[in-house]
């Protein structure tokens, strides 16, 4: 197994004993072709992490979500949105060739961590930016394919176990490492994830095969509010006329481009001047924003073609659905703006129903 980060050390204090072993998953399977690209399975946000003994519990990473597609020692990379980003991970594609395998599709996401071992989606973007993907780690959490075989019917129990057993083959590279999990109930697990500082945690039914889309099969529960929303305006900064000084947001709701408020922190120099390059050729005379704006909404903002996506940090919301004390993370090119809506909130499983297949 690869490494573990010093922050899943802590979380993982009392890690339940498991033996990884696979291989009769594959046992008597017909032999198929390696499919096209496979759609993810989605997170839904939830308003507390669910328990019981058909949940398992990991991490929650802020990175860019991967499908690796390995073939005879050639390796593919497409996000999830099914582009092809492997020039940009040259590093991780380097590493999982190397694997001991013929072929696989591996389901992870690509981080860069800090020195306390928190994954920082802002460490990413500069890492990108620079070309640096020798400080980037593939973290792996599921398997849907491998060695002719399409395993996404079998559950998630059997699949991460061949998963385990695959990073545990041949050499460890450090940058590959395999997500473990915890069977602790979820709120114990989030209350220590918030504790450590991290995002939040993600739960995912041990019993239920690979699903592409968001159908409830994998949870996500947030220490720290973070969220995608479309650039629809910018303000010029006070002290640079060519850099931005906030942003103004939105999401797509029933077609409708809503306005939900700015941002006006987390930005640096450098990338306060990159936004207003990149904004420039998207510069518009008419707010794309459905309904009116009031006259402190609208004033100074630039406003823009809603194609770009923003990903923000936030405390709350106020009652009319605008963002409170948000933070600029990065840019997002994974994701298309239209696809960038509020986040539903769904109830955590009943009792009854966790026992449910």
């Amino acid at each position: 197994m690869t490494r573990v980060s010093s922050a899943d050390k802590q979380i993982q204090r009392k890690p339940k004993a498991a033996k990884h072993d696979g291989s009769r998953l594959l046992a008597n399977r017909p032999r198929d072709a390696m499919p096209a690209f496979v759609p993810p399975c989605l997170t839904t946000l939830t308003s507390t992490p669910p328990d019981g003994d058909n949940w398992v519990h990991e991490i929650k990473l802020d990175g860019y979500r991967l499908q690796a597609r390995v073939r005879d020692g050639t390796v593919q990379l497409l996000t999830r949105g099914g582009l092809d980003w492997t020039a940009r991970f040259p590093s991780i594609a380097k590493a999982l060739a190397a694997l001991k395998v013929k072929s696989a599709i591996i389901d992870g996401e690509a981080v860069v961590e800090t020195s306390e071992g928190v994954t920082s989606f802002i460490k990413l973007v500069e890492a990108l930016e620079a070309g640096r993907s020798e400080d980037m780690v593939f973290v792996v959490f599921d398997l849907l394919y491998l060695d002719g075989v399409d395993i996404r019917d079998a559950p998630l129990k059997d699949r991460k176990e061949l998963l385990h057993a695959l990073m545990a083959r041949g050499r460890r590279s450090p940058r590959l490492r395999y997500s473990e999990h915890l069977t602790t109930d979820g709120q114990t697990v989030l209350n220590e994830a918030c504790v450590l500082g991290l995002e939040g945690i993600v739960s995912k039914r041990l019993d239920l095969p690979y699903r592409s889309g968001r159908n409830g099969d994998w949870l996500k529960s947030k220490c720290i509010l973070t969220d995608e929303f479309v650039i629809g305006g910018y303000l010029v900064s006070t002290v640079d006329a060519k850099a931005v000084g906030a942003l103004a947001l939105g999401t797509f709701e029933g077609g409708k481009f809503v306005y939900a408020g700015r941002v006006g922190t987390g930005f640096t120099h450098a990338s306060a001047r990159s936004l207003w390059k990149t904004l420039q050729p998207l510069k518009t005379s008419t707010p794309a924003f459905a309904g009116s704006l009031t006259s402190a909404q609208r004033r100074g903002v630039v406003w823009v073609r809603p194609e770009r996506v923003a990903q923000i940090e936030y405390r709350s919301r106020t009652g009319d659905g605008l963002l409170r004390h948000a933070s600029f993370k990065g840019l997002r090119e994974d994701k298309p703006a239209r696809d960038v809506h509020r986040p539903k909130v769904k109830h955590a499983p009943s009792s009854s129903s966790r026992k449910q297949t």
